[in-house]
This record gives C-alpha cells, structure tokens and sequence, in this order.
C-alpha cells in the first residue's frame, strides 16, 4: 500500500503563517467594522454578533464555546488536519478579538461607526469583502474559518447529497432572517447580511479559483507550424497538435489546442491574426492541475 507523501515542511510553515495572519485580519474586521454596527455577518459568528448585542456575552467566548467541541467532532469524523488547522485559527482569532474588545489592544479610534450608531452600506461592503479574502485564504491553505464549515462538512461526510454550498447558504438565510427581530424589527440588517454574505461567497471564489484560473483555446488553421512556433517563443506555452475532419467539406485539417495564462489573451488574439482563414474557440479553465507553468509577465 503507497503511503500519502507529505508537504514539504517549508509549505507547511507557510500555511500556519498565512493562517495566523488571517485570524489577525479577522479580528480587525470584526472590531473595526463589524461588532459597532448594527448588522450580523454570515454563519455562527452573526449568531455571535447577536448574542452580543442582546446580550453582551463576546463574540469570542461564543466563538471559543462553539468551536472547541466542533473541532473535536470533525477531527473524529471528517478530516483531522483540516479541524487542527481551523482550531488555530478560531483559538487565535477568539483571544485577539477578547484583547482588542477589552482595550488591551486599543483600536478604538479607528473603528468605524455611523454617527447614530447603526450600520450603513459602507461597514458590510467592506467587512464583507475582507471577509470573503480571509476565507478563500485560509480555504487555500487547508484550514477555514470554523463555525458554519464545521458544521457543513459533518453533514456532507454524514449526507453526501447535501453540499456544503448548499448547508452553509440554510444557515445564511436563517441569521438574515433572524437579525429583522434582533436588530429592533428592522429590514435594513436583513438586507446587509445578504450583501455581506454574497460579497463573501464572491471573492471567496474568486480567491480560491482565480489563481487556478486559464484560457483555453483552441484553433482550426493551415499554418500549425508557424502558430505552433509563435506561441512557445512568445508565450513560452506549448500546444497540442490534432488532425481532424472538416464536416461541411470534408477536407484535412489541423487543430491546435493551447492553454494559456488569462492575461497572455491579448498576445495570442495578435498570433491568431496574423493567419488569416485561422479559426479559434476560446474557453475559461476553472483549474489547472500537472505540467502547467504560470506565466507572470
């Protein structure tokens, strides 16, 4: 039986390092941005921010009581790096907050707060936003942010058919809706949990995806050679030669298909007019995986 090869330890010491600093960047979000306005983010913590302004109790002490047993649970049925690694993160961001709100880290002159105390547009845009970068951060480096990802993953390990878009949207949509009673009967922080939430999935997305991102073409054409040659001495990418069948005339032809990083579209759009009769299909690559090299410049 082959056994799993392990990440090179500098990669894993990158990870925590990464890992660490968004919990730190968490912990700003949720002070600056977050807790002095009236809106609840999405998943457990909104349930925190809540509780908080029901009661008083700390978004941290919520989030160390909720995510500790969870953690454990989820390295018992699902997966133990990932719990580890999102432990971390939720053990850092919790004392952090806990110093930040009892001043011993004061930021109190940078927090922003609308002049009568309630949220606006301007506090879930930008939190929302900071929060979809720390969550496709920490998704890229094998841990999350804990609460609502605990509880997904445990019920996509246990019903398969549930995906963990599709629990972690039910939980949305049921602190959205219960922030209208929270927040004094009001349908304003309703509206900013949903955008919160969309901006989040949104550059969650982006963030996870864009980086694996590429452009695939492919082109019909009579000059394969010369194509063939254009693009590995411009583009430094190399192509698949394919001899195909035109179905209107029947006749020989040759098609190239090349994958190439999303920004050298222009340089080959150049390429392929330069041939005129050239023909191409241009399509996006969600991800890129094996003998793919990155081109930054």
């Amino acid at each position: 039986m082959q056994t799993q090869k392990k990440a090179p330890l500098r990669q894993v010491i990158w990870d925590y390092v990464v890992i660490l600093a968004m919990a730190l960047l968490m912990a700003l979000n949720y002070e600056l941005l977050i807790l002095s306005n009236a809106f609840a983010p999405s998943g457990l913590n909104g349930v925190a921010t809540m509780l908080q302004y029901i009661f008083d109790f700390s978004v941290s002490y919520f989030s160390l009581i909720v995510n500790i047993p969870l953690a454990v649970l989820c390295a018992l049925t699902v997966d133990r790096q990932f719990s580890i690694r999102t432990l971390i993160f939720s053990l850092v961001f919790s004392v952090l907050l806990l110093l930040m709100q009892n001043k011993v880290i004061d930021l109190s002159r940078f927090i922003y707060i609308t002049p009568d105390g309630k949220s606006t547009l301007l506090a879930p845009v930008i939190s929302g936003t900071v929060n979809g970068f720390i969550y496709g951060m920490t998704i890229r480096h094998g841990a999350s942010t804990g609460g609502t990802d605990f509880i997904a993953a445990m019920v996509h390990q246990r019903y398969p058919a549930y995906s963990l878009s599709h629990v972690v949207l039910i939980m949305n949509c049921a602190v959205a809706g219960a922030s209208y009673f929270v927040y004094d009967f009001n349908i304003e922080p309703v509206a900013l949990c949903i955008i919160y939430s969309v901006l989040t999935s949104v550059i969650t997305d982006r963030i996870i995806q864009g980086g694996k991102e590429a452009i695939r073409v492919e082109m019909i054409t009579a000059h394969p050679e010369e194509i063939t040659q254009e693009i590995i001495s411009k583009l430094h990418h190399s192509v698949t030669i394919t001899h195909v069948i035109g179905g209107y005339t029947h006749q020989d032809k040759t098609m190239l298909v090349c994958v190439i990083n999303k920004h050298q579209m222009p340089r080959m759009t150049e390429i392929i007019n330069t041939y005129p009769g050239t023909f191409a299909v241009v399509s996006t690559v969600s991800e890129t995986l094996g003998n793919f090299k990155r081109i930054r410049g």
